[in-house]
């Protein structure tokens, strides 16, 4: 057994425990059951039977550096010192074997999002792994088995919240190609070094409120890191709770933007990643409209929108036809009355002003009820084995976030037997709405069966989701805003030994 123990993420210091005597922690409770932990057999089988192709090396440096975003200079953490970091490449079925080497002054890890790749490979502190110590290095090695736009990032406290993420694409030498060029797009919510640090940011929103805003219509407000009064159509009267300065695209500030260029009537496949860590985004591209062909990195029926919005962790693949000119592709960041922006040029022009806001943001904004699966990808339809019940607990005003009421619960995990379709129900009862992740598998919609790994359960509402229970392990399942995640809304889903 792999010398790593497990504890509560809970900052305090509770005490390790290995992972055999989990089982036997109390005279006064039945026995746990037991569970498939990262480095059994099956979690061994299961990368087998993806059959590895060849091996493709990386090499990752967390760094503590000042990163220049376009014209601000900043301290943060990043891999490499530039954000987003260098992206990963690599094609379906070849193996990742990425070293990351920690010169952060605090540990570290590496979590792959969205791949269907073993969990001993999965990144999460105390869960699947021991923390990579400061001045340390870890190897990780997992193929990837499914095409697709996916990115990594740390799952160790608020570290997210700063620079360290990249894009992970994994190409399909078999997928057919009906575009000249590709655009990566990574957008982010921004205050590291500027307003303070994400710890502070927890800090205050762990101190709560005197009331909870939900429902309340006061205006857009700040107080510190905190903002209040985020209204949207989309999400509801609490569109996101932290104060940001600035909203990246590929990491440069509106006034300084990156510019894609390319020549008129070329078709272009943009992939859109959001990085951020409480702010969603509704996308659009001045002049155009979007055709969106993926999901999460799963193929989709094609279906057109002037926007889309994408929750914290959601990726979408779109193709556009561009025209002649100079386009401003703005990323509103949903009810916090901010944006970010690139430029997209085929031809002479002006470039639109740096507040410039498109039409096609107030068009038809894409739903997830309106797109399907692609057929290759669908799962076969199958009434669910188990359905594991996830009501989404918490408030603003006390900031305790929690699963089924269980803040930070990652000791008892929700069992599932290898070979199941199991179904989640996420019960959403607050004001908040949540961008829920599951670890290690992609599931669908129940109802459309849309292929994600994460998905957005609106206030007041229930989202239920299929999955097959095929890779062995512990896998985390958590709200996908950092800051209600490391609040407490995480859980394990568990296979049994």
């Amino acid at each position: 057994m792999r010398a790593f123990t497990r504890r509560s993420m809970l900052r305090g210091g509770a005490v390790a425990l290995p992972f055999a005597a989990l089982a036997a922690c109390s005279n006064d409770e039945p026995p746990k059951p037991a569970f498939v932990e990262p480095d059994d057999e099956r979690v061994a089988a299961a990368e087998a039977a993806r059959n590895p192709g060849r091996v493709r090396e990386f090499q990752l440096n967390a760094t503590a550096a000042a990163v220049d975003l376009g014209g601000l200079v900043v301290p943060t953490w990043s891999y490499g010192g530039t954000v987003p970091g260098a992206a990963i490449r690599v094609a379906k079925g070849e193996q990742v074997k990425a070293v990351l080497v920690n010169d952060l002054p605090e540990p570290t890890t590496v979590h792959w999002h969205g791949l269907q790749l073993r969990c001993d490979a999965d990144g999460v502190p105390d869960l699947t792994q021991a923390p990579i110590a400061p001045g340390a290095s870890f190897t990780y090695q997992f193929t990837a088995p499914d095409a697709g736009t996916y990115w990594f990032h740390p799952h160790t406290g608020t570290q997210l919240d700063r620079g360290l993420y990249a894009p992970l694409i994994v190409d399909d030498p078999d997928e057919p190609v009906d575009w000249d060029l590709e655009w990566t797009v990574v957008l982010d919510d921004w205050m590291d070094g500027v307003t303070g640090t994400p710890d502070d940011v927890l800090d205050q929103l762990r101190a709560g409120m005197s009331m909870d805003h939900g429902g309340m219509d006061m205006g857009l407000m700040t107080d510190g890191h905190m903002l209040m009064g985020a209204s949207s159509d989309l999400l509801g009267d609490d569109a996101g709770d932290v104060y940001y300065p600035h909203h990246l695209v590929n990491g440069r500030l509106p006034a300084d933007p990156e510019v894609f260029e390319a020549d008129p009537g070329a078709r272009v496949r943009i992939r859109f990643i959001n990085a951020g860590g409480d702010t969603a985004y509704r996308v659009a591209l001045s002049g155009h409209r979007l055709t969106v062909t993926h999901t999460d990195g799963f193929p989709c029926v094609p279906a057109e929108a002037d926007a889309v919005l994408i929750g914290m962790g959601e990726r979408y693949d779109a193709v556009v036809t561009l025209g002649d000119g100079v386009f401003a592709l703005v990323a509103e960041a949903e009810g916090k009355q901010m944006r970010g922006r690139a430029l997209v040029r085929t031809g002479s022009g002006e470039a639109p002003a740096t507040d410039f806001a498109p039409a096609e943001l107030t068009g038809h904004v894409l739903a997830y009820d309106e797109l399907a699966p692609a057929e290759a990808v669908a799962l076969e339809a199958r009434e669910p084995d188990r359905t594991i019940d996830l009501e989404l607990t918490g408030s603003m005003g006390e900031y305790d976030w929690a699963i089924n009421g269980r803040p930070h619960d990652l000791d008892n995990p929700y069992a599932v037997e290898e070979g199941e379709r199991v179904r989640l129900r996420f019960t959403n009862d607050g004001h908040m709405w949540h961008p829920m992740h599951l670890h290690g598998h992609t599931f669908a919609l129940a109802g459309t069966g849309l292929r994600k790994d994460t998905a957005i359960v609106l206030p007041g509402r229930t989202l239920e989701v299929d999955f097959d229970a095929v890779n062995p392990g512990r896998w985390m399942v958590h709200c996908h805003n950092l800051y209600h995640g490391e609040a407490g809304m995480m859980s394990v889903i568990g296979y049994r030994d």
